[in-house]
């Protein structure tokens, strides 16, 4: 998820749409912070570890 937030990212900077820039920020918000859950030991969606 944080990857396809990075990618997102790009892609909204280079063509300049901003709705790709939005969802790429939430998209890399979102995969850091279940990385983080699923590093310090907290179930995440039902399981032990999330890559």
């Amino acid at each position: 998820m944080i990857l396809l937030g990075i990618i997102l990212l790009v892609v909204g900077f280079v063509t300049g749409i901003s709705i790709l820039w939005t969802i790429g920020i939430i998209l890399a918000v979102i995969g850091a912070v279940l990385w983080i859950m699923g590093s310090l030991g907290h179930a995440v969606a039902g399981r032990r570890h999330y890559w």
